[in-house]
């Protein structure tokens, strides 16, 4: 029998709704399996009268019968990076594929804010995986490089936010690990409105979805997840060097997709964030910063600089050196206003930082690296 996940809203609701079992008990349910999970991330003997109490009679009947166990995933592995700030999990899913979530903590108390100590401490993002491998083939990206396997279900994307919150407390979640997350509209949908109801509670405002510009998913994003942060990866200032480094772009040209965030930034009135990675001679020359600032000085956005992350032999380019990605920056802030930003990377060691997302088991489990979830000390 194929494993179903409990934190699959739509298959559980459903189960309920055909049981006569009142779907309040749902977040209910979910919230004693992540309480229970907190305590014992493995937990090889599941009891649902035991593990959730307080339930009817008819759903224990219905838990029993229709989800064994309440997770259709597990943590097969956790990759701990030496700067103590990153964790990568390599996640197995029903099917026997492997996808990866990192966790990145930062301290919000260093530096200042407003002349003043910034206040409170640490915090955690998630970086969730959307599918296994991807179909938009971006040529810096591994996971590109993997193709497309299959999408992820709700459920198994929310179980990556629960298999986290068994390491640390997440603030935020990014949904910027394997996949084009647009290209898995429903399931993405379904996922963060679990995430922003009870007993999750994340707010939309702390959820960010990066797409490469799926034009018509864009358009109806806002009217089903409104509040949510929209990231785009557009990574050159025009379309012909999109297409290069980006073979997708063309079924999604400059043009449209700019008039598509024009009426995303209209009707949402929140910034974008415009994701751009620095390609050495590529798009990273002051005629491009000053391309990418005329595109964008119309739009509330904030630009992020991104360094390239060596991958191996699968990639042809080089990383900006400091001096192009400063004057870069510069550019967009003097001269068209533009906020921008450059993001610092965390978990390169362990091949978690941007666009370093690939499975290869094989060369995982030689690497020695594995580390057992039960021997985690955070």
């Amino acid at each position: 029998m194929t494993a179903r996940s409990v934190f699959d809203a739509g298959e559980i609701r459903r189960e309920f709704e055909k049981a006569g079992v009142d779907q309040k008990f749902v977040p209910i349910v979910w919230k004693h399996v992540i309480q229970k999970l907190n305590q014992d991330s493995k937990c090889e003997e599941w009891e649902w009268e035991k593990q959730v109490p307080s339930l009817p009679s008819a759903a224990y009947s219905l838990l029993r019968s229709k989800f064994k166990k309440p997770l259709s995933s597990s943590v097969h592995s956790v990759f701990h990076s030496i700067d103590n700030f990153t964790s990568k999990l390599l996640i197995k899913l029903q099917n026997g594929a492997f996808v990866e979530a990192v966790i990145m903590k930062y301290d919000t108390r260093l530096g200042k804010y407003g002349g003043k100590p910034r206040p409170g401490g640490l915090r955690s993002t998630l970086c969730i995986s959307s599918q296994v491998g991807c179909k938009m083939g971006c040529k810096f990206c591994a996971t590109g490089s993997m193709g497309f396997k299959n999408n992820l279900s709700s459920g198994e994307i929310v179980e990556q936010l629960v298999h986290a919150s068994c390491l640390s407390q997440i603030r935020n979640v990014v949904f910027m690990g394997m996949g084009e997350p647009l290209n898995n509209y429903s399931a993405l949908v379904e996922s963060i409105r679990v995430m922003t109801g009870s007993p999750f509670q994340l707010s939309p405002k702390r959820i960010t979805v990066s797409t490469v510009g799926i034009i018509h998913a864009i358009n109806k994003l806002h009217n089903d997840l409104p509040g949510l942060n929209l990231a785009v990866s557009l990574h050159a200032p025009i379309q012909d060097i999109r297409c290069q480094i980006m073979p997708a772009a063309r079924a999604f040209p400059l043009e449209k997709l700019m008039n598509a965030l024009k009426e995303y930034q209209r009707n949402s009135q929140q910034k974008i964030l415009i994701e751009y990675i620095m390609l050495d001679g590529v798009n990273d020359e002051e005629q491009h910063a000053h391309q990418l600032g005329k595109l964008l000085e119309t739009f509330e956005v904030v630009v992020n600089l991104i360094p390239f992350n060596p991958i191996g032999t699968l990639s042809q380019f080089l990383t900006s050196n400091e001096e192009k990605v400063s004057r870069f920056q510069k550019i967009l802030r003097g001269t068209y206003g533009i906020r921008t930003t450059v993001r610092k990377e965390m978990g390169q060691d362990i091949s978690g930082a941007c666009g370093q997302l690939v499975v290869d088991k094989k060369a995982i489990e030689n690497s020695g690296l594995l580390t057992d979830i039960e021997d985690l000390r955070i």
